[in-house]
C-alpha cells in the first residue's frame, strides 16, 4: 500500500528491527523476565505473504515463533489497530494463542479484519481472539477488556508472553480516535504484569510524538511494578 513504500533503506530497516526482536528473545529464553524491542518499522501489519501498514516483517510474530520452541507462546496485541499479522501466521496453530484489542475494522485500519468471528481455523480453533471497540473509548472502558483478554490468556496458561505494545490509543494520536493517558497506559500495564510470565515487548504504532515518552514510561512503570 501506499503507506509502506519500498526503497534502499526499507530492507535494512525491517531487518535491523526483526535483529533487535531475536536478541531480545534470547535474553528471555536466558532467564530474563522482561525484554524490550523498541524498534522501528513496526511489524504488525506484515502477514506470511504481504506486508502494509508501515509494516515489512512481523516482528512479533517472529519473536513469538523463536519463543514456541520452548513452550506454549500468548501474543496480546495493545495497538490501536488489528493485529492481522500475528493472525495471519498463526491462524492455524494451537500452541501460540493470538489476541488483539483494536478499533472496529468498521472504521479503522485494517478494515477488513478483525472481526469477532475469526477465531482460528483447524489446530488453531479457539486460539484467535479479537476485541473490536467502539470508535470512542477512555482508558476504563479499556481496561474493561482488556481485562477479559487477561482471562482467556490465563486460561491459555502460556510459558511466554509476547505483547505488541502500540501506543496509538493515547489521546490525540493521528492514527486513532480513543482518549487513553499515561495513567490508563501504566493501569494497563500493571493489568499484563499480573500475569507474571517471561515478557518480550514489541514496539508497534504510535504517532503523537509529544506523548510517546510519558505513555511507553507509564506502561512500563505498570508492568514492571515500579
Amino acid at each position: 500500500d501506499t503507506f509502506t513504500p519500498i526503497n534502499r533503506n526499507a530492507f535494512p530497516a525491517a531487518k535491523a528491527a526483526v535483529d533487535c526482536v531475536l536478541t531480545a528473545t534470547d535474553g528471555l529464553l536466558a532467564g530474563r523476565r522482561t525484554a524490550y524491542a523498541l524498534v522501528r518499522p513496526p511489524g504488525h501489519h506484515a502477514e506470511r505473504r504481504s506486508f502494509g501498514g508501515f509494516c515489512y516483517f512481523s516482528n512479533a510474530a517472529i519473536g513469538a515463533q523463536q519463543l514456541s520452541r520452548r513452550g506454549k507462546v500468548a501474543i496480546l496485541d495493545i495497538d490501536y489497530h488489528h493485529g492481522n499479522g500475528q493472525q495471519d501466521i498463526f491462524y492455524d496453530r494451537n500452541d501460540v494463542l493470538t489476541v488483539s484489542l483494536h478499533g472496529d475494522p468498521s472504521f479503522a485500519y485494517p478494515y477488513f479484519t478483525g472481526f469477532e468471528d475469526e477465531a482460528g481455523v483447524g489446530d488453531g480453533a479457539g486460539y484467535n481472539l479479537n476485541f473490536p471497540l467502539p470508535e470512542q473509548l477512555d482508558g476504563p472502558g479499556y481496561l474493561v477488556a482488556l481485562e477479559h483478554a487477561i482471562k482467556r490468556i490465563r486460561e491459555f496458561r502460556p510459558d511466554y508472553l509476547v505483547v505488541a505494545l502500540g501506543l496509538d490509543p493515547a489521546k490525540g494520536d493521528p492514527t486513532g480516535t480513543w482518549s487513553l493517558g499515561p495513567r490508563d497506559f501504566e493501569a494497563n500495564g500493571r493489568a499484563i504484569g499480573r500475569l507474571d510470565l517471561p515478557t518480550l515487548v514489541v514496539q508497534e504504532g504510535g504517532y503523537r510524538t509529544r506523548t510517546l515518552g510519558a505513555s511507553a514510561k507509564g506502561f512500563f512503570r505498570g508492568l514492571l511494578g515500579s
